[in-house]
């Protein structure tokens, strides 16, 4: 049993905000951060249950919901705040700010538990007992994982994963960036959700700029959703004010047509969906000027100095561009007066303007969207009815943070997506306590890539951290932690043909290191026929 409980964090919380706030260059929304962190603290002090968080990006939504979560553990003595976002890519970052907040010198044990590693060793295998001891259990007051951790303790059947279910009983839940949640998945989530809050002492808070309307789906209707700001729509018409947007739409611009552009511009974010428009996109921009890409297929340490670079050149005022796909829309910290974003759902479009004129201390600054006759193709396999949804609805006379056209743009998507009954499968098998075929059926995302170490950083601690996962010693959690900066993703089917030509090798459970060519720029670099394996 950890010594401190989150019921004890809230005074470490108020102290590390106001360092923070205090060391922070003064900007025009620090007013309305402010108010947006009053209101939650004012709305911790509720009922447990589930409360939401419709706050616009750059809103101080990290702080705020982590303000929420300790003060409200305080008012209801809960033993544990559980924060998940939806990409490993910004745990890391998240931890780091919780940490700075909450850890003190002469603390015994860590008081914020990271949880990402991504690498799975539990296949159900009894008999196997240093795989318990890889497993993450989250004995620590603060918890930040992912979505797709939190919700494999509740529907799969692995024991790793299930000895995590009780620390969910008596524990603030903390889904950020709730949109990015798979429709075809929502029933059983958000009945999960409903069963937590109502039976087990939990209460849930649902964050993000762009709210679905969960209370929509049968399993909500008639619940209670508290909404942390009472008014959300003057706060997103002030915020709103920060960017304007441009379409280039009709004719469409082909991707060296949108390079030439963007690479005009001083200080510039150019986003598209897959890996491989951004590597593409990134050798474009390059013919004009020099540019920096984010993607998962760099190490998690590699697209961490990305963006410490890009953050120094942004704050000195330098010039520098940037090639990303969408894992630097949710929550990542970055600040141009110029975005381009290739098409894609409404919820995105408002995640990168999120990264434009964050701070508000330009005039406005200009979001570009762009859909290109000559590449983007795997979006409609990615994002479905949602794009057409948004094409139906948003444009230059209804921008995506319009709150009511946001509002039918969720119904008409839950409609295409068939919400309702896409995890009726799902529930049925739950109810007949199936829990195998409930483990096979619930399938996230990020189950379909597969976590690749690469030579990356200090290659010999890299060889020591492989030689022991693969001699299978006790204590694998903590190597699995040290393997954490070395790690990129591939999709499963590239992962099988990079063994079957020998760019990579087996270590173990779904773990491979890369042993091709790694570019110091863009990472691991693989050429395939089908754009939808390209896709995450």
């Amino acid at each position: 049993m950890h010594p401190i409980a989150a019921a004890d964090l809230a005074e470490r919380f108020e102290r590390g905000r106001r360092d923070i706030l205090d060391g922070a260059r003064p900007s025009p929304v620090d007013g309305l951060r402010q108010a947006v962190y009053e209101q939650c603290l004012e709305a911790a002090l509720g009922p447990q249950g589930i409360y939401r968080i419709p706050a616009p990006t750059g809103s101080g939504k990290t702080l705020a919901a982590g303000g929420f979560a300790v003060h409200h553990a305080r008012r209801h003595g809960l033993k544990r705040v559980i924060v998940a976002v939806p990409f490993m890519s910004i745990t890391e970052q998240n931890a780091a700010v919780y940490r700075n907040l909450l850890e003190q010198d002469g603390d015994a044990h860590p008081v914020v538990l990271e949880h990402h590693s991504g690498v799975d060793l539990d296949d159900g295998t009894p008999g196997r007992p240093w795989q318990s001891l890889a497993a993450e259990n989250w004995d620590a007051p603060f918890v930040v994982t992912t979505t797709i951790r939190l919700f494999e303790s509740l529907f799969s059947n692995k024991p790793a994963a299930m000895r995590r279910v009780h620390r969910l009983a008596g524990s603030v839940i903390v889904l950020d960036e709730v949109q990015a949640l798979p429709d075809r998945l929502l029933i059983p989530i958000v009945s999960a959700l409903r069963t937590l809050t109502r039976w087990f002492g939990a209460t849930v808070v649902l964050a993000s700029a762009t709210q679905p309307p969960f209370e929509l789906l049968s399993p909500l209707r008639g619940e209670r959703i508290r909404d942390v700001i009472a008014e959300p729509k003057p706060l997103y018409a002030a915020l709103g004010q920060r960017v304007r947007y441009r379409w280039l739409l009709d004719p469409k611009p082909t991707m060296a047509q949108v390079a030439a552009q963007a690479a005009a511009k001083p200080q510039v974010l150019v986003v598209v969906n897959t890996t491989r428009d951004a590597a593409r996109m990134h050798r474009l921009m390059e013919e004009h000027r020099p540019a920096l890409h984010l993607s998962t297929r760099m190490a998690a340490a590699h697209r961490r100095s990305t963006l410490e670079e890009i953050r120094k050149r942004l704050a000195a005022g330098e010039p520098v561009a940037v090639v990303s796909t969408q894992l630097v829309e949710a929550g990542v910290d970055l600040d141009f007066p110029d975005g381009f974003r290739a098409a894609a759902p409404a919820d995105s479009l408002q995640q990168a303007a999120g990264r434009v004129n964050r701070s508000g201390r330009l005039p406005y600054g200009t979001v570009t969207i762009f859909d290109p006759e000559d590449g983007n193709e795997a979006a409609g396999i990615l994002y479905g009815p949602a794009l057409q949804a948004t094409r139906d609805r948003f444009g230059p006379d209804c921008p995506p943070d319009d709150l009511d056209a946001l509002q039918q743009y969720y119904q008409a998507r839950f409609d295409f997506h068939n919400v309702e009954q896409a995890g009726q499968e799902i529930q049925k098998e739950r109810v007949a306590h199936e829990f195998p075929r409930v483990a096979e059926l619930f399938r996230m995302i990020d189950e379909w890539t597969v976590p690749v170490a690469v030579r990356y950083g200090d290659t010999d601690e890299l060889d020591r951290i492989l030689a022991y996962l693969r001699n299978g010693r006790p204590g694998a959690g903590a190597q699995l932690r040290a393997l954490r900066p070395y790690l990129a993703t591939l999709p499963r089917g590239a992962a099988r043909r990079a063994v079957e030509e020998g760019l990579a090798a087996p270590v173990i459970g779904d773990l491979l290191e890369w042993l091709g060519d790694y570019h110091p720029q863009r990472g691991i670099e693989i050429t395939s026929p089908d754009p939808q394996e390209l896709v995450f």
